[in-house]
């Protein structure tokens, strides 16, 4: 048999990881195999040359042990681990991996008991109510399944920000590392316009040689090369979106121009071939790439009022993250020494609140606890960091947060969080989120959609109604940076911005990692056309205590 290209190697590979998912076990395993599956559909480097120079291990996500499956699977097509899983499961049922929230049991339930062998089978089950009335699978995961059908649908070939990030970054070097004698390798795509779900994963390099080479990789990857002349022209192409490319090319039609992905033409003349000298030829100001997805961009544009967009460099604290207290693997001092480590001036801490048993919420004590460590670290710092004392307060049913008064009074700021009875109907969703903006100790609404890319869709709320109640209330609205999350959708933000609300990028770190989470809330006000002046942790220290202890003090008039 021939030796497979990448694409062949990846696809065999992703059938070992959910043929492991299915057999049980350790999970990681899977996960593992999965993530090198994504790695090597991203490879611009030719599978054989890594091979034969040894260097699998350079792929992120592949060890030893990975690599010598991969480098079998190259060589003979197969595996006998993967040959003696393709005996226990038919094909088709790994198609019903791809349905958010179907647990692998879950799975391997339906395929056994119901004799569901793919998506399509799956389809008619749920709407045949086939599901419900299996027993241990029941109405509420036949309910599910008919929600998710659609996200799998709509999600297939699309990776969150942060793993397609780190996908492009080892491209970008194995370009680099390939073609030394190229130049300017800048990611384009929808990466580059900050898309919460990225599908086409794209780079564009310049080379001196007239002749150029377009460069694509097995899977996924495209990778265009253009001369300098025509460098702008190919990145501003490859970013898109089709809808703003078609809105420049319109414009320059009405000046009598031709605006192709070789560059901006008046006749045979090439009038321009860099992307901000394209944009100023047009009679426009340079448009950042989040803003253009052919909305109202070009418009604004050329009137003058594009959005000087926050960048993280404009952030001058976090808020919203938690410790080892509640769910967190850090302990409150580690965090705060991590966050002044990066630059922040201030460390929000919001740990989980009683309600939250599933995430070790605070009890009474604990709080006061936390509280005197706080203080005793605080003195420590100096006038140039804080530990600010949150808590992430769970909305309960009612509308009504998870402490009594004189308990929600000991905090800096309190973080108001829905985190179960996701199923209420739409409006009693929103008079609940309602409430709690009402309450005079909430500071900021958290997540306010609940939504979990690619895992669970929004539960039901008039969002509009919710962002004017903010407004109304002084009730700031997060930005939640957790990739899985990215809550509020960036496409509420001017809507948002117009009613009046302030904003907050909130990394809801649980690990000292996860504070680098800022970059993508960043990203998403970027692409909502959020300003600095709206962020509430943009606020420099001195600021954010005057503006809390504002509220508090309006707090206490009202009391």
């Amino acid at each position: 048999m021939p030796s497979l290209d990448a694409r062949g190697v990846a696809s065999l590979l992703r059938e070992y990881a959910q043929r492991t998912a299915l057999r049980g076990g350790n999970p990681y395993r899977a996960k593992a195999y999965s993530r090198a599956a994504d790695s090597l559909a991203s490879l611009v480097v030719p599978l054989d040359v890594l091979i034969a120079e040894d260097r699998l291990t350079e792929i992120p996500g592949v060890g030893d042990a990975i690599a010598d499956i991969i480098a079998k699977l190259y060589k003979t097509g197969t595996h006998p681990s993967l040959e003696k899983l393709r005996t226990e499961i038919p094909a088709g049922v790994l198609e019903l991996l791809s349905v958010p929230g179907l647990r692998p049991e879950k799975v391997l339930r339906l395929y056994r008991d119901l004799g569901i062998a793919s998506l399509a089978e799956l389809e008619a089950a749920a709407k045949d109510d086939r599901i419900k009335k299996a027993k241990g699978l029941g109405a509420a995961l036949q309910s599910k399944i008919l929600q998710n059908l659609a996200i799998a649908k709509s999600a297939e070939g699309r990776l969150h920000l942060h793993r397609a990030a780190a996908l492009l970054a080892h491209a970008k070097n194995s370009i680099r590392r390939a073609r030394p004698e190229l130049k300017r390798v800048t990611i384009a795509g929808d990466f580059r316009r900050g898309c919460e779900l990225v599908a086409d994963l794209a780079i564009v390099a310049e080379s001196d040689k007239s002749d150029k080479t377009a460069m694509t990789s097995s899977e996924g990857l495209q990778v265009r090369v253009s001369d300098r002349k025509h460098f702008g022209a190919a990145l501003l192409f490859a970013t898109g979106s089709a809808a703003h490319i078609a809105q420049l090319q319109a414009l320059a039609a009405e000046k009598g121009m031709r605006l192709d992905a070789h560059g901006l033409h008046k006749g045979r003349a090439l009038i321009a071939g860099e992307e901000a000298d394209i944009y100023q030829a047009l009679g426009l100001p340079f448009i950042d790439p989040e803003l253009r997805e052919g909305r109202d961009e070009v418009e604004l544009a050329l009137k003058g009022k594009l959005p000087k967009l926050v960048t993280d460099k404009d952030l001058r604290g976090i808020l919203h993250c938690h410790t080892d207290a509640s769910d967190g693997t850090e302990t409150l001092e580690t965090m705060a020494k991590a966050t002044r480590q990066r630059g922040f001036e201030y460390f929000g801490v919001a740990d989980h609140s009683r309600s939250a048993h599933y995430a070790g919420g605070l009890s009474v004590e604990e709080i006061r606890q936390q509280h005197l460590e706080a203080d005793r670290l605080n003195e420590r710092f100096g006038n140039d960091f804080r530990i600010l004392k949150g808590i992430e307060s769970d909305i309960l049913v009612d509308g009504s947060l998870d402490y009594d008064d004189e308990v929600l009074e000991r905090f800096d700021f309190v973080v108001a969080s829905i985190h179960g009875r996701f199923k209420l109907d739409r409006k009693a969703q929103t008079q609940r989120l309602l409430r709690a903006i009402s309450d005079p100790h909430t500071t900021i609404i958290g997540h306010m959609t609940g939504r979990q890319l690619q895992r669970r869709p929004g539960y039901e709320i008039d969002v509009e109604k919710v962002l004017r109640a903010c407004a109304k209330h002084d009730v700031v609205v997060e930005i939640n940076a957790h990739p899985w999350r990215l809550d509020l959708d960036w496409r509420w933000h001017q809507a948002a911005l117009e009613f009046g609300c302030m904003l907050s990028i909130n990394p809801d770190a649980h690990s000292i990692p996860e504070l680098d989470h800022m970059h993508w809330g960043v990203e998403m006000a970027r692409k909502g056309g959020v300003p600095a002046d709206r962020i509430l942790n943009a606020m420099t220290l001195p600021e954010i205590t005057r503006y809390l202890h504002q509220k508090r003090r309006s707090l206490a008039r009202a009391a």
